[in-house]
């Protein structure tokens, strides 16, 4: 496929990706992709991987479940041995590929998406609870103030 430079461009549905679905909400949709082999000037073996696929996440602000639509565009040096990744220029990352150089591009593509999930997914058109926002008025108002439990400290310190 390097060689041959192939692109490949199709629709794949989230529910073929289990290791993605392991950290989804719902498996609903389907992704986007675009795959093109080739060399690049310095004879390294690449793929480029684009992807977009909208993605069901929980919002650790809302606990609720919204899309959040992911876009990938990377590309991937293909290498052999580890000793090879030292040789790819800036820019692009290293992919292992098995003895027998046979790739399996839903692997790819699944490891890109689970790359571009954020750590802690916000909604963005979420607001904080309104609990958080303004305390319960039982809390103590602007005039009071709570015990310090430093102050047994300050009245020892002044002795």
């Amino acid at each position: 496929m390097v060689s041959a430079r192939r692109s490949f461009q199709g629709a794949l549905p989230i529910a073929a990706m289990p290791r993605l679905c392991e950290a989804l909400a719902d498996d609903a949709g389907v992704a986007s992709y675009e795959l093109d082999f080739g060399r690049d000037e310095y004879g390294t073996a690449y793929v480029d991987v684009r992807v977009q696929a909208p993605l069901w996440l929980i919002c650790q602000r809302t606990l609720e479940p919204f899309v959040m639509p992911v876009t990938v565009d990377s590309r991937l040096g293909l290498i052999r041995s580890e000793r090879e990744e030292s040789a790819l220029p800036g820019g692009v990352e290293p992919l292992l590929v098995a003895e027998d150089a046979k790739l399996n591009p839903i692997d790819v593509i699944e490891d890109e998406l689970l790359l571009a999930l954020p750590l802690v997914p916000v909604n963005p058109d979420s607001e904080l609870p309104e609990e958080v926002i303004r305390p319960p008025e039982e809390a103590v108002s602007a005039g009071e103030r709570p015990d310090n439990p430093f102050a047994v400290l300050r009245e020892l310190k002044k002795t």
